[in-house]
């Protein structure tokens, strides 16, 4: 299916069916759909964050900002590094995204350090579901931190579901799983029933408020 066909309103159709867009390089013009057997997932209640991370966190190292420069967390997102030769986010999928932004259904929870973007993470936010996208960093830690200050605002706001679409060796660390197809389709429909607030936490929170709002470190 090409872009053009695309409207948000489909989009956020194929998210309440459990299916995301993904394009072959920045520059393709054609999306395909994907509903993966097994589905990443983080449990919000069982958030785990390394000890280094926590430290990390109340040094406050980062201005951490919310939905003050979304496109420019998607391109850093699709932008290559020493890790990342390719990108699934091309420039239709961006601006689909930017145009759901304008609508209040993406967020971007951003790192700042001397007035530059060094880090963050964008998703989906459709009733008490979380559709967590793409996460960048130039500094060290700088997603990190952002992750952490998302699923904060997700357990103060009522999410019951946070959807990483593939479980990594790097999420792992964290308490991401991974589930089946239709285990995954279950906690869906129950988070689409679910009432949620992505703007309900306050903003400019002390590192170490944030981490009283997640349980469990270690």
């Amino acid at each position: 299916m090409t872009n053009s066909k695309v409207t948000p309103e489909f989009l956020l159709n194929a998210y309440a069916n459990g299916i995301f867009p993904m394009a072959d390089s920045r520059d393709d013009a054609e999306i395909f759909w994907v509903d993966p057997k097994q589905r990443g997932i983080l449990p919000l209640d069982e958030f785990h964050i390394p000890r280094s991370l926590g430290k990390l966190v109340r040094q406050e190292k980062f201005d951490v900002r919310i939905d003050t420069a979304f496109r420019q967390v998607v391109r850093e997102c699709a932008a290559t590094s020493d890790d990342r030769d390719g990108t699934w986010i091309s420039q239709e999928i961006e601006d689909l995204y930017c145009d759901l932004h304008s609508h209040g259904f993406t967020h971007s929870v951003e790192c700042w350090r001397a007035g530059e973007l060094v880090g963050g993470l964008y998703g989906v936010s459709l009733a008490g579901g979380f559709f967590g996208e793409s996460m960048f960093h130039t500094e060290t830690g700088a997603s990190k931190v952002a992750l952490v200050h998302l699923v904060a605002r997700l357990r103060a706001g009522g999410f019951t579901l946070l959807d990483t679409q593939f479980g990594t060796d790097h999420l792992a660390q964290f308490g991401v799983v991974e589930i089946s197809r239709d285990a995954y389709h279950t906690l869906l429909d129950q988070a689409l029933k679910h009432e949620a607030n992505f703007q309900k936490l306050a903003r400019g929170l002390s590192g170490s408020t944030i981490l009283q709002l997640i349980t469990h470190t270690s």
